[in-house]
């Protein structure tokens, strides 16, 4: 295996950081455009398939969290131990990683292919929208496994501190899935492509993530040559899959807390006029905007914490910390003061519905103050995560997204009366109080405490 050492280490402050981060911002926003992108094209062809597609991605993300868990456990695992110098521990996690979301994305699969109309009855999704919302997630379905391919590869390049491999393979996916959706959701009637809308939409994606896996395979393959070979699950590395889950669980529970808990918000938002319903999408791809960079900064601190914490670099790893927190939230706010300001073009492009650009106007200056805990959060979480400190952050997680978030918005939202503008208030102050106690773990310093790697190791 070659393994490339000599990106950097994590030294270097903001600078040393931001070139970590500006890549994988990058790559996210190329994602982002992939979904949202599917969601404006098939809003020219048909309104409804906007609010389809919306409910169909509450529960796609949710599922995809499935593979973040042994994602997320492998990158901190691998970063750890290339920290430690140990590249026997590296190649192994590699195929062990492989191997468990091969597993899972099967399972994935099935489940959206079998269960999707019984999801959407329970989360109430409008009949206009139900069929199409089943067809949708059906035939992303099919294309689970690409992706849990896809996202695992994308792990590894990243742990090895190889960002812009993965962005230029988003730039691709990103360029093949635009050019699917103008062939297939309107059709070509010149040469007898009938107009698919939304089934049109999800074609188109599953083929860009199947492109994708080819093209991050074969850099794969040149950057570091056979690291995956059935011989290093020969016998099978049952402790390392069970480190893996130890760590991947309770660091995706978080994220799964998370995003069940927009399932509920969604759910309290249905009750609502397909308008509403309808801007809340809408703002919802805005607010994706929005928390891009903190998301991109959390991700590269992961991997610096988690390499750093490997080689006992204790004051160094509190100094990346708290320089991401402060770039991370000061981003995150700003880019939500100009999305306030400019509401109205940004929302012009997507639609020219009056109750849809009257209610956004208040719904993104909520989403300041929501912002800017959510830029504190994202970091918080991850760097607690690579250090160790796995439980806190999911407890905090599923206590605060529930009680404060899906009650918060049912509360203010329903039985106040507020609608829209009540969920998001419940939001925002579910961010907020998170953001309060994160800073305050870290503050206390029992992350430095935490241990991953056994003695042995």
């Amino acid at each position: 295996m070659r393994h490339h050492s000599s990106r950097p280490s994590g030294r270097g402050g903001a600078g040393q950081i931001l070139a970590l981060t500006w890549p994988i911002f990058i790559e996210l926003l190329l994602q982002l455009m992939v979904g949202n992108a599917d969601q404006m094209m098939v809003g020219w062809h048909d309104p409804n398939g906007v609010g389809a597609i919306g409910n169909a991605n509450q529960i796609t993300n949710l599922l995809l969290l499935v593979f973040s868990v042994v994602c997320t456990a492998s990158m901190i695992l691998i970063s750890q131990y290339i920290g430690a110098k140990d590249t026997r521990k590296v190649k192994q996690i590699y195929a062990v990683s492989l191997a468990a979301n091969l597993v899972f994305g099967l399972v994935v699969s099935l489940f959206l292919l079998i269960f999707s109309p019984w999801v959407f009855r329970l989360m109430g999704v409008q009949a206009v929208m139900f069929d199409q919302a089943c067809l949708y997630m059906r035939i992303i379905g099919l294309g689970m496994v690409f992706q849990a391919v896809y996202l695992t590869f994308t792990a590894f390049f990243r742990s090895s501190q190889m960002m812009k491999e993965t962005m230029v393979v988003s730039v691709v996916m990103n360029c093949l899935n635009i050019g699917g959706n103008a062939l297939l959701i309107n059709g070509v009637p010149a040469v007898g492509l009938p107009a698919l809308g939304v089934a049109g939409a999800a074609i188109s994606s599953g083929i860009s993530r199947v492109m994708g896996v080819v093209i991050i395979g074969v850099l794969l393959r040149i950057r570091f040559g056979p690291v995956l070979r059935l011989a290093d699950l020969r016998p099978f590395p049952w402790e390392e899959l069970r480190r893996l889950l130890r760590i991947g669980i309770p660091t995706g529970g978080e994220s799964v807390s998370y995003n069940l808990s927009q399932i509920g918000v969604q759910t309290v938002c249905n009750v609502f006029p397909a308008f509403v319903v309808n801007t809340r999408v809408y703002a919802t791809m805005f607010a994706n905007v929005t928390y891009l960079f903190g998301s991109a900064m959390s991700q590269a601190c992961q991997v610096v914490v988690a390499r750093l914490m490997g080689g006992g670099e204790i004051a160094q790893t509190d100094r990346q910390v708290k320089t991401a927190v402060l770039l991370s939230t000061g981003v995150s706010a700003a880019v939500s003061v100009a999305l306030y300001v400019l509401c109205e073009p940004v929302y012009r492009i997507f639609t020219t519905d009056p109750q849809v650009l009257a209610l956004a106007k208040t719904i993104m200056l909520i989403e300041i103050p929501l912002e800017a805990g959510r830029g504190i959060n994202m970091v918080m979480v991850r760097a607690l995560q690579a250090c160790g400190d796995i439980r806190f952050p999911v407890t905090i997680c599923i206590i605060a997204a529930w009680i404060v978030g899906v009650g918060g918005s049912y509360l203010f939202g329903v039985v106040w009366g507020m609608g829209l503008a009540g969920l998001w208030i419940a939001m925002a102050l579910d961010e907020l109080i998170r953001a309060g106690l994160f800073l305050w773990r870290w503050h206390g310093g029992s992350w430095c405490r935490k241990q991953l790697l056994e003695p042995n190791d």
